[in-house]
């Protein structure tokens, strides 16, 4: 069950589905009800000029080919708050509905949004081994909550 509205909810899901056989899943998610059209917030998601907006974690981002909108295998780098700068490659994409990437070639968060009532629901998903990163993630949904709507770079980082 989704958190209510405003609200993100923690938690590993018992199971997924892999080419219709279901298996332990290996990852902890997060998600949030946002009160924005899910392409909206697919938008903060895909446009690398605006993570440093939602991130905590990240002070910039560029993709190696130009541009500011993920794509399949796109390539590019990250640079954290704490000034290290990583590779990335997307790993996953389906246009509208979720992102995956390796950063520095290990597998890092999932990144999903889908229509839910009158907006949307994003998730954001880790490796087992990362789930203390969970609360991390839930402040960056929280701060995709606050910014859906607003124009591209209309306000500061929150």
């Amino acid at each position: 069950m989704p958190a209510p509205a405003g609200r993100s909810r923690i938690g590993c899901p018992r199971s997924v589905a892999v080419v219709g056989i279901t298996l332990p899943s290996p990852v902890g998610g997060v998600d949030r009800i946002i009160a924005a059209p899910p392409e909206e917030v697919w938008r903060l998601l895909v446009d690398v000029r605006e993570w440093p907006r939602w991130g905590p974690s990240v002070r910039r981002a560029v993709l190696h080919a130009g541009g500011s909108q993920l794509s399949a295998g796109a390539r590019g780098t990250v640079w954290t708050v704490a000034g290290v700068r990583l590779p990335f490659t997307v790993t996953e994409f389906e246009p509208g509905r979720r992102w995956s990437w390796t950063v520095a070639g290990v597998p890092a968060t999932g990144h999903q949004v889908s229509a839910a009532g009158h907006g949307c629901l994003a998730r954001f998903e880790v490796p087992w081994w990362a789930v203390a990163y969970l609360p991390v993630c839930a402040a960056g949904l929280a701060r995709i909550d606050r910014l859906a709507g607003q124009p591209a770079g209309d306000q500061d980082r929150q």
